[in-house]
Parts: C-alpha cells; sequence; structure tokens
C-alpha cells in the first residue's frame, strides 16, 4: 500500500506502536527522573505506566508531524488537563514544559526532529520517512486483523 502517512492511521494504533518501536530502538535517551516526575501541577500523582515517556515522546512526534512547527509551550497547551479547585470552578492548566522540552530535546539527538529557523521543532527528512514506515506497518497490521 503505497503512500501510506501518519494521517491515515488512528492515532492511538500509531502511537502505540511508534512508543513500542522507540522502546525495541533503545536509542531514545530517557532521564533518571521520569519514575518520579508529575507531567503538570494539576496532577496528585506521575504517571502510573512506567513506559509514559516513550508513550509522550511518540504523541509529541505525531503532533509534530502533523503540523509545520510546533515549540514547547504549544505542547504544554496540548497536554494540559484541568485542575480539580475543591468547590472553585475548575480552569485549565498548562502541563509542565520541563517535560515537553526534554522529550523534544531527546528526539532531537535521535535524529527525529530538528530546529526550525521559524522557531520550535519541525520533523526531519528521516524522522518523516521512520513516522512513514510505522504507519504502514500498522495500516498492514489492521488489515491483517
Amino acid at each position: 500500500m503505497p503512500g501510506v502517512s501518519v494521517r491515515d492511521v488512528p492515532a492511538q494504533d500509531f502511537i502505540e506502536a511508534y512508543a513500542a518501536f522507540l522502546k525495541r530502538q533503545g536509542k531514545l535517551p530517557v532521564p533518571g527522573w521520569v519514575d518520579t516526575v508529575k507531567t503538570g501541577n494539576m496532577k496528585e500523582l506521575p504517571p502510573q505506566s512506567i513506559d509514559w515517556y516513550y508513550t509522550r515522546a511518540a504523541a509529541v512526534a505525531r503532533h509534530i508531524y502533523l503540523r509545520k512547527h510546533v515549540g514547547v509551550g504549544r505542547l504544554r497547551k496540548v497536554h494540559g488537563a484541568t485542575k480539580n479547585r475543591g468547590s472553585r470552578p475548575s480552569h485549565h492548566v498548562d502541563a509542565s514544559g520541563g517535560v515537553d522540552r526534554n522529550i523534544l530535546q531527546s528526539l532531537e539527538k535521535i535524529g527525529v526532529l530538528e530546529q526550525n529557523e521559524k522557531g520550535g521543532r519541525s520533523i526531519s527528512q528521516t524522522g518523516r520517512r521512520d513516522l512513514d514506515r510505522i504507519a504502514q506497518t500498522t495500516i498492514e497490521a489492521e488489515e491483517e486483523e
């Protein structure tokens, strides 16, 4: 099936497949604080999944693939959530910038992203090729089932 891109695959299926690829590849540098850090001040606990860093990295790579260039501020807004403020009304709170910044730097080290001259990061040529290849295998696996 030629010409398959990330846009043709459901988001959840692609993110799971790409996260598994990143973990299996073993090149993504994972910081030591991933088991204790919260992903935002609206959260009460850190993520319960041990592979959450790979899943977030896959989601970030997909998000940047679908848009021209994305910075840390936009990712903070996308990964934010509502804060429970007790009896007061809930409000949207942006996610932690350090987590998203570190993921961008990690993806940049393995060559998936590159700095954009207009600001933010954009997907590199090798990153686009890898993401399209993962999308292709995800589509083929769905067709077999």
